[in-house]
């Protein structure tokens, strides 16, 4: 098969696949998980049902695949600041302020309106999550180490419960009234990580 056209097929399979996810979404936003139907998403779509067949075996497996497309890109936000020319304890506060904002930001624009709560109960208890969630507590606790060695974050504590604690204690963002609260919140956390005198 000639590369364009592979090209050409991988971009519309790409473009058919996020159209799917985003309709589903959509859907599920305005009538709530068990209301949405194959049927309705094809409809959406402007697709068959054995066309969305060959892509999603079912409303689940789409919802799955739209979660994984938000974390992937809270990683890839996440990855970027990381990556900066700066000091390992500038990135790990940048970092750590970032994932601060992006736990509020979760909660404060739920896509699904009143169902928010019963579709986070489902796609949060997906394993496939799993090696995601890996990815970033290595993220973290790599400039943690890298903090520590510089000096810049305490060293009589591991880099793994160090990363443990921050990332718990930032989860509580979602829960935070005000972009200013979230700063208090991931300024305490910082306090926590300073060198020990």
């Amino acid at each position: 098969m000639p590369k364009l056209w592979h090209e050409t097929i991988q971009a519309h399979r790409s473009a058919v696949h996020e159209a799917i996810v985003d309709a589903t979404a959509q859907l599920v936003a305005q009538h709530g998980l068990l209301s949405v139907s194959m049927s309705q998403i094809a409809q959406e779509t402007g697709i068959g049902r054995a066309t969305l067949y060959k892509y999603y075996p079912d409303v689940e497996s789409i919802l799955r695949a739209w979660h994984q497309r938000q974390v992937a890109g809270h990683l890839a936000t996440l990855s970027a600041i990381n990556e900066r020319d700066a000091p390992a304890g500038e990135r790990l506060a940048a970092v750590l302020a970032a994932y601060a904002d992006i736990q509020r930001e979760r909660v404060r624009h739920d896509h699904f309106g009143p169902h928010g709560s019963e579709l986070a109960s489902y796609v949060h208890a997906d394993e496939a999550m799993i090696p995601a969630q890996h990815q970033l507590h290595e993220l973290v606790c790599d400039l943690m180490t890298a903090a520590a060695t510089e000096g810049t974050v305490r060293d009589d504590v591991a880099a793994d419960e160090l990363t443990s604690f921050c990332m718990h204690a930032l989860a509580a963002a979602a829960g935070m009234p005000s972009k200013a609260a979230v700063r208090r919140l991931v300024a305490t956390a910082l306090r926590g990580l300073r060198p020990q005198p």
